[in-house]
């Protein structure tokens, strides 16, 4: 396994259905983690780069309605 974590910007803060969301993520395989800043206006996604690729992380949270800026 290789960890990497990535930081994105969001292009609006958090909102509640964004939290079912995140949870919705963690069962990409290969997704280790997803946070939200206290300020709810950033995320840190920890997951295995040997399985899946940072185009492969911003597709999944941009599948989950995830609002980040790209």
């Amino acid at each position: 396994m290789t960890k990497v974590t990535l930081h994105f910007n969001l292009s609006r803060p958090l909102a509640g259905e964004d939290f079912d969301n995140i949870v919705a993520v963690h069962s990409t395989y290969g997704m280790a983690r997803v946070q939200p800043s206290p300020a709810m206006d950033k995320l840190t996604v920890d997951y295995d780069a040997s399985r899946l690729s940072k185009l492969d992380v911003e597709a999944e949270l941009l599948k989950h309605g995830l609002p980040i800026a790209v």
